[in-house]
């Protein structure tokens, strides 16, 4: 079958790296693609948000299956588009992509069905939001209602630092139309992690859990980011917290948006704080993480297509889904600067070497070529992705890949997955 990725990120060279290999697919396009992602797929210069455009490319193309990667085209309602004209797709409708579209309508359907999370308030007007700050106790987190690439939550340690966050998404537009509205929560202590189901609509099956690094620097300090690398699975999500995320979030979720009159499918992507052995929701994604799609992808054991297209089919009680025993981790290499200014250009060496290490891929995240060399095209460029027996195992072949590489204008954090080491 003709098969169609949307997106030009690390995870959709994982997605593309993992579909190719399956015997169902005879051709993989990629809209738009990067480097990576070229040796795999044929790239299309569509651009992930051009709704449209995907649509025309797929029709043209008899495409028979599409898999959209990031949440701006879902929220955009792209898998409706293909679905009215006979295409099948990976991903949730537009009105389910909400729950990672407006974190109002998320946390409003939480509370609505006792799902476990936060205390919380909306608000449209930033005096409202001021005074409902100075009646909470303690710190605080404020958030952009809507998409705002990951960058619009801000944890605030007293009252000064919330009025500032309000005024920074409310008056100064830091987020654009994101920051209409804002949602006020209660600070949540805890260990956080990542956890994954697929969902063909009624029927949910766990993918597994992963523990993203958000800070830039090691020691988790520095601002947040898009995530600096990722470990499969958490030692946090043992066999009772797997079955307890699954029986009182993802299940309670997937019949709650059931009932709602918006039937989920796709991935489920929870992002959860767990403390005193209880997990509660800090927010729902309708796509898989990145760099955390890159560890799953390499735990993955079995056919990750026909898995993804049970999903669209509604047939995820019929699928076989296996996982690799071992421990997948990812370090994100990015430009110098980044989460700041940084520059694009910079020429990157080896990667064919530090790929060749056994157990290693390197998934490109924001690369392009220039000539026959591979250049930086982004902030978080490489995922540098290993296979391990342990923790430790994995760590040690991907900072070794990780130094084979040549690309002196790029840097990486050297202590991914050490809660997990320190845990033992």
């Amino acid at each position: 079958m003709k098969v169609l990725v949307v997106g030009s990120g690390g995870r959709e060279h994982a997605l593309c790296w993992a579909i190719a290999k399956s015997p169902k697919c005879k051709k993989l396009y990629a809209a738009p693609g990067n480097a990576g992602i070229a040796e795999v797929a044929e790239c299309v210069k569509i651009k992930a948000e051009d709704v449209d455009g995907i649509l025309k490319f797929a029709k043209s193309e008899k495409i028979d299956f599409v898999v959209v990667g990031p949440e701006a085209p879902l929220v955009g309602g792209l898998v409706d588009k293909l679905e009215k004209a006979g295409i099948k797709a990976f991903g949730p409708s537009k009105k389910a992509a909400r729950l990672e579209g407006s974190k109002a309508f998320m946390k409003d359907l939480m509370a609505k069905y006792n799902i476990p999370t936060a205390d919380y308030g909306v608000f449209d007007e930033p005096d409202a939001a001021k005074d409902y700050i100075i009646k909470m106790d303690g710190r605080v987190v404020v958030k952009a209602d809507g998409l705002a690439a990951g960058k619009g939550v801000i944890v605030c340690h007293n009252k000064n630092e919330a009025f500032a966050a309000i005024d920074h998404i409310m008056i100064e537009r830091a987020f654009g139309a994101a920051g209409d509205e804002v949602l006020i929560e209660e600070f949540m202590p805890g260990e956080e992690v990542s956890f994954f189901a697929l969902v063909d609509g009624t029927t949910a099956v766990a993918m597994g859990s992963a523990q993203d690094h958000k800070a830039v620097h090691e020691g988790d300090t520095g601002p947040n980011t898009g995530g600096m690398g990722a470990y499969s699975p958490t030692p946090v999500v043992d066999a009772a917290m797997h079955k307890k995320i699954m029986k009182t979030i993802i299940q309670p979720t997937i019949e709650a948006m059931a009932a709602e009159g918006y039937p989920y499918k796709g991935v489920l992507f929870a992002g959860l704080m767990v403390a005193n052995g209880q997990p509660r929701v800090l927010e729902f994604n309708v796509r898989f993480g990145d760099p955390e799609c890159q560890v799953l992808m390499a735990r993955m054991n079995s056919d990750v297509l026909e898995a993804l297209l049970a999903c669209a089919k509604g047939k995820l009680k019929d699928a076989k889904i296996t996982w690799k025993r071992s421990t997948a981790m990812v370090v994100v290499m990015a430009a110098d600067g980044y989460p700041g200014h940084y520059a694009k250009g910079s020429q990157i060496n080896n990667l064919a070497e530090a790929g060749a290490i056994e157990g290693v891929e390197i998934f490109h995240a924001g690369t392009k070529f220039k000539g026959k060399k591979v250049v930086a095209n982004g902030g978080r460029v490489l995922g540098v992705t290993s296979i391990g027996k342990t923790v430790k195992d994995a760590q040690d072949k991907a900072y070794e890949a990780v130094d084979a590489i040549e690309w002196p204008d790029g840097f990486c954090r050297r202590d991914i997955g050490w809660r997990a080491i320190e845990r033992k």
